[in-house]
């Protein structure tokens, strides 16, 4: 089955105002955190990259919110943090990361992006971008081989780039031979890096590829909430009543550069004042008081909460101590060795 952008309302069951109204704010947690992380790198209070998922959140939350912590498995990428904050990780755990402290989830051997808790079912993110579309198929076959898959969902999100590697097509044919209940959301920001589209593939829409995986696959206006809500809700629904892999094309674009060290001067004013240029945030806060989902009153006090709850985490990473050298194992995310071994 292929869904275009342009069938997908009508394709799909419209989303319930709760789950929405869960998706919006871990949007605007991702958001306002990340503003934040972007003020300390630029204070020089981060060391290395700091990429960020402006634009690309409401594709993020909604897979993330689509998803169920301890049974599911989830390999956020470089702009997931609106997923990550969607299926349940703590913002202490991405400045612990960002800020290095011993107590974060890395213990302070990896910075920013490369973090995770495989034990909730989110490993920790790989550079080279597309090997997350093998990893969580390797997952679910392991969950098949323990007689643990019944009911699952394996999920990722890569950028259009990811789908031009050899471990995206080896990952994603592996899952349709298998037929593994695995949904790949692409996040077509028109930029791998500064390579446009049209210097990347030569299909029309990255979602025609499905069809030659013999996989689902849908079309989305990836800044559109109650769009996103819908198509990327119904993929993982069809995924997990065995419908085999599910790919989802969500077009957009990234509101800043490749990271923060870099200026975006190669997107044209054209793609920044485009209808995939606007923000999703102030979308969705259209759709969600428009739609009676959610008053400005209640809004505002969710940007302040949430405000609150970024400066608290901040300080505390900022106060807690980095690894010791001396006293250091460096085995990140291995139960191997105490903290602390000699």
């Amino acid at each position: 089955m292929l869904i275009t952008e342009e069938k997908a309302q009508t394709a799909v069951v419209s989303p319930e105002g709760d789950f929405l109204r869960a998706t919006f704010r871990a949007m605007l947690r991702a958001r306002i955190l990340e503003n934040k992380l972007s003020s300390l790198y630029k204070a020089g209070k981060i060391v290395g990259g700091v990429y960020l998922g402006r634009g690309q959140e409401a594709v993020s939350a909604t897979l993330g919110a689509s998803l169920i912590q301890g049974k599911d498995c989830y390999a956020p990428l470089i702009r997931d943090q609106a997923g990550r904050t969607a299926f349940g990780e703590p913002l202490i755990d991405c400045t612990r990361t960002y800020l290095g402290s011993v107590e974060g989830p890395m213990r302070g051997r990896d910075g920013n992006i490369h973090r995770g808790r495989p034990e909730m079912g989110m490993p920790a993110m790989i550079s080279h971008l597309g090997a997350q579309v093998p990893l969580i198929a390797g997952m679910l076959f392991a969950k098949r081989l323990k007689g643990t898959l019944d009911g699952c969902v394996g999920a990722t999100s890569v950028g259009d780039g990811a789908t031009s590697t050899g471990a995206f097509h080896e990952g994603l044919n592996m899952a349709a031979v298998e037929k593994l209940p695995m949904v790949v959301v692409v996040a077509n920001n028109q930029f791998a890096y500064s390579t446009p589209n049209h210097r990347q593939f030569a299909c029309a829409d990255l979602v025609e590829r499905a069809a030659g995986y013999g996989i689902g696959g849908f079309s989305v206006d990836g800044t559109d909430l109650i769009a996103c809500a819908s198509v990327i809700g119904y993929a993982v629904r069809k995924a997990r009543a065995g419908g085999g892999p599910q790919m989802v094309v969500a077009h957009l674009l990234r509101l800043g550069g490749h990271g923060e060290h870099d200026d975006g001067s190669y997107v044209p004013e054209s793609a920044k004042h485009g209808h995939y240029g606007r923000d999703c945030i102030e979308v969705a806060m259209r759709q969600l008081v428009e739609g009676g989902f959610a008053t400005v009153e209640e809004i505002m006090a969710w940007q302040e909460e949430t405000s609150d709850e970024v400066q608290r985490a901040v300080a505390q990473a900022q106060q807690e101590p980095a690894p010791d050298p001396y006293r250091e194992d460096w085995s990140a995310l291995s139960t191997r060795f105490p903290l602390n071994a000699q």
